[in-house]
């Protein structure tokens, strides 16, 4: 237990804003998913573009 914060790295919501593309493509973004999990605005961005995905690609997950 870590009474300090977060053990993995923190990304702000800018920062999460800036680089949800490239995470919605599959791509490892450090500290994006433990900011979506505590972030409701950006959660919410997130699962917009992804449904946008994969309506593109219709309705597969998008590819790595």
């Amino acid at each position: 237990m870590s009474l300090l914060g977060p053990a993995g790295p923190e990304i702000t919501c800018d920062e999460c804003f800036e680089r949800l593309d490239e995470y919605v493509e599959g791509r490892e973004v450090p500290g994006m998913a433990a900011h979506l999990e505590g972030c409701p605005a950006c959660r919410e961005d997130y699962e917009s573009l992804l449904a946008l995905v994969r309506e593109e690609n219709g309705g597969a997950p998008t590819e790595v």
